[in-house]
């Protein structure tokens, strides 16, 4: 029962309405607007795998998944087994149905890595005899065809030519009792030919009256030489309908032989359907797929920038206000969040955001949050949210609230006991719990009192809680236990309105004597009410209050690193396309240089070749082989590269010569030439001295050349080994699907590490966010020389090859 009021407090049915929407089928529709929650983690996997794979199909597909002929047959099928006839529309639409089926499963045999798809087709019989032997004897119109047995392609041509006798006949006697008749016309009552016959002639064409217009001036009279062809007439129409009931029973008896087959694949259709609405719909919401976490792992809650999905649909369709996303980090050690803060400032709504997440994440639809997404399996969710008041049942606020949160302590207590642990119990049960305004409606103390030993009590017996309040005395609880937290909601006290933020680590505080007071309230009455509230709630305030303005410091200071990462990320970029460009350009001068220098040895080989062919004509003289050598030098002289001018000689000071110093502001003479070390011996005066060449020049300032000592032999160089060809083995390639990026990006790194040639790395097609974040950290990687798609029989673009320096 609990489990229906949480629903129904989360507006649940409004989601599944929603969802509905993106159905094809009547099937589909009538399925998502009584979506089925699954009882185990395992169900909720395999449906968000299903999801998964028609996002996937449906990103490679020009024109989605198409459902087209699929209706609803159950019914039909219930008739078939009672061994009822089915109508001709029936039995048409149980053949459109088995098309349409067919079609789906070809369209995901011709696909691949989808194995949850694959394997659900895989024994979907779809009974094409059938169909053609339905299409065969039925026509698009519903009608039994002529074709369909060949005594009733007899019994239709007597048809055709009894009505033929008939109507010559009626032709005749219009013609001919003109003047009788109200008009030449032949007309029908019921399955009897009439035509329409003046009241006072009715004598002139005697015959039977089968009907009367309104004013009674008109008679419409079967002439009796045309009644033995009507009777005639009516015993071939009952011979006909006979026949085609005949062929509609054995049509009947056919559907009804394979009757369990045509049920599982409505079943299937139905949960195509039903998936690709999960698809289409977390595509509109812009949702990611969850992964289920354990808590007790040491896994985090993960849940940010998370938008409340009807509130998302009433922004786009009916002109709501955007909505506020909130960040729920929760780490594993958190069992109860109190969140406080003033009345409309959003409380509520995070209370629903999360319960429907948690319900989207079982059912198999992604959660509208930024990735990733990061949830436990919650296997119940229980909310008391709201006021409960009941006239018929003298229900107060605070009886309806007890009597809901009573039935969520039954429910908690129908799982297993918890196991002590220590002073703590390990929760019996994976549940989430939901309260809006614990403890409210009675007296503050005991309502207080009340709530911190319901909370208490929950962190023993709960997943996690989330609870809302006003009570102050909640908020101290973190402090004295180390699995409570505090959250509240920010309010703007500049414009006296909720921002809708969630901040967390930061109780609420009390807004309601600042309001008061900026509402107009006098001055002394709000100075009296502080001094009733107390200087220690006043100091709390304080306190809280320079904790928000202090995070308001520092979410500017995070925007604005923000800010210059971007910029920098963006100049990043800007430089690597011009460096890029760049490379690109020097590539192609380098080009086209050499093509030049080929088109010139081309020429210069063609030059003397002719050369060479004009000596091998007769005997050559010494006057033609020198016009010979002539060419050859001017050939060489054309397209050979200019020899670079030779440096000119340094100044090499010698025995004798006078040299200046500039160290020294001296003018010496050279008493011995320059030694192996390019050290020299000078003079002036009376002094002598050993200074090195480079200290030296000449009086017309030539510096001295230095000496260059001779380099030692190069010892013998190994030939580099032959290159080996690059081959994709076990030990080269890494499978990164089904992780995160995070993960990957650990993963990558290691094998990149321990790389000695290239790397192949599948990340498979999917949502392509796992293959942008490989992309993104091998751009950046310093191993990484390049990367490409690996060839199609390497997985094409699912698979990427890295290659290192």
């Amino acid at each position: 029962m609990i489990q229906s009021e949480t629903l129904e407090l989360l507006e649940w049915h409004r989601l599944c309405q929603h969802l509905a929407t993106f159905a094809a089928t009547k099937l589909g529709a009538t399925a998502a607007r009584h979506l089925k929650i699954p009882d185990s983690q395992t169900q909720s996997e395999q449906l968000l795998e299903q999801t998964k794979e028609i996002y996937q199909l449906e990103s490679r597909l020009t024109t989605g998944l198409s459902f087209e002929g699929i209706q609803d047959i159950g019914d039909s099928l219930e008739r078939a087994e009672r061994s009822g006839i089915l109508a001709g529309d029936e039995l048409l639409a149980i053949a459109t149905t088995l098309a349409g089926a067919r079609n789906l499963r070809r369209v995901i045999d011709n696909q691949e890595d989808l194995p949850i798809l694959t394997d659900l087709v895989a024994d979907l019989r779809t009974y094409p005899e059938l169909e053609q032997e339905i299409h065969r004897c039925i026509d698009e119109r519903a009608q039994v065809t002529d074709r369909a047995s060949q005594k009733l392609g007899e019994i239709r041509t007597d048809l055709r030519r009894v009505r033929s006798q008939i109507t010559q006949k009626l032709q005749n006697i219009l013609q001919a009792k003109s003047g009788a008749v109200q008009e030449q016309l032949i007309t029908q009552r019921g399955d009897r030919f009439v035509i329409p016959v003046k009241a006072p002639q009715k004598d002139a064409i005697p015959g039977i009256v089968h009907d009367t217009s309104t004013s009674g001036a008109t008679l419409y009279v079967e002439p009796n030489s045309v009644v033995p062809l009507g009777n005639q007439l009516r015993q071939i129409i009952r011979r006909e309908q006979a026949e085609e009931e005949a062929i509609r029973r054995i049509l009947t008896e056919q559907v009804a032989a394979v009757k369990p087959d045509l049920e599982r694949l409505l079943a299937i259709a139905t949960t195509l359907d039903l998936a690709t609405a999960r698809s289409r719909y977390s595509y509109w919401l812009g949702g990611n797929p969850p992964r289920f976490i354990q808590r007790e792992d040491n896994e985090i809650i993960t849940l940010r920038n998370l938008r409340h999905p009807l509130l998302v649909w009433q922004q786009q369709h009916e002109q709501g206000q955007p909505v506020v996303p909130v960040d729920l980090l929760i780490n594993p050690l958190i069992r109860v969040v109190t969140i406080t803060g003033p009345n409309t400032g959003g409380k509520t709504v995070t209370l629903k955001t999360l319960g429907l997440a948690a319900l989207m994440a079982k059912v198999g639809l992604f959660v509208p949050a930024r990735e990733p997404v990061e949830i436990p399996w919650f296997d119940k969710v229980l909310a008391d949210i709201g006021d409960e008041q009941s006239l018929q049942q003298s229900l107060s606020t605070f009886s309806g609230h007890i009597r809901r949160i009573s039935r969520i302590l039954e429910a908690l207590g129908n799982g297993e006991s918890g196991i002590e642990n220590g002073e703590k119990e390990i929760p019996s049960l994976q549940s989430l719990v939901l309260l809006d305004e614990v403890g409210a409606g009675t007296d503050p103390v005991e309502g207080s009192a009340l709530a911190i030993a319901l909370l208490q009590y929950l962190a023993n017996h709960a997943q996690l809680t989330i609870a809302t309040t006003h009570f102050g005395e909640l908020k101290a609880l973190k402090y004295e236990d180390d699995r409570f937290e505090n959250a509240s909601v920010e309010f703007d006290e500049s414009t006296l309105s909720p921002t809708y933020r969630l901040l967390w680590g930061i109780p609420g505080r009390s807004n309601a004597l600042t309001i008061a007071l900026r509402l107009g309230l006098k001055p002394e009455v709000v100075e009296q009410a502080k001094t009733q509230v107390g200087e220690a709630t006043d100091e709390v305030n304080q306190v809280i209050a320079g904790l928000e303005a202090q995070r308001r410091r520092q979410e500017t200071k995070a925007a604005e690193a923000q800010s210059l990462l971007q910029q920098a990320e963006r100049l990043y970029k800007q430089v690597s396309a011009k460096a890029a460009s760049l490379e690109e350009r020097e590539s192609s001068l380098r080009a086209s240089q050499e093509k030049a220098v080929q088109q010139a040895i081309a020429q210069a080989k063609g030059e003397i070749a002719q050369v060479i062919r004009r000596l091998q004509k007769g005997t050559p003289t010494a006057q033609e082989a020198q016009q010979a050598t002539n060419a050859l030098n001017q050939i060489g002289q054309q397209y050979q590269p200019a020899a670079p001018a030779k440096p000119k000689a340094g100044f090499m000071p010698k025995v004798g010569d006078r040299v200046r110093i500039p160290k020294l502001g001296q003018i010496a003479d050279v008493i011995a030439a320059p030694d192996e070390d390019g050290e020299l011996s000078v003079r002036f005066g009376l002094m002598k001295m050993t200074v090195k060449l480079e200290d030296v020049e000449s009086l017309d300032g030539q510096k001295a050349e230095p000496i260059v000592k001779p380099k030692p032999a190069p010892a013998a160089v190994t030939p580099p080994p032959q290159s080996i060809p690059e081959i994709r083995t076990s030990q080269n390639t890494i499978d990164l699907r089904g992780k995160r990026v995070a993960d990957a990006e650990y993963i990558l790194d290691k094998a990149i590490s321990e790389a000695t040639g290239p790397v192949w790395i599948i990340h498979g097609y999917g949502t392509g966010k796992l293959r942008q974040g490989v992309h993104a950290f091998l751009q950046q990687h310093p191993r990484v020389n390049n990367y490409e798609p690996a060839e199609q029989s390497d997985g094409g673009s699912g698979v990427t090859v890295a290659y290192i320096k």
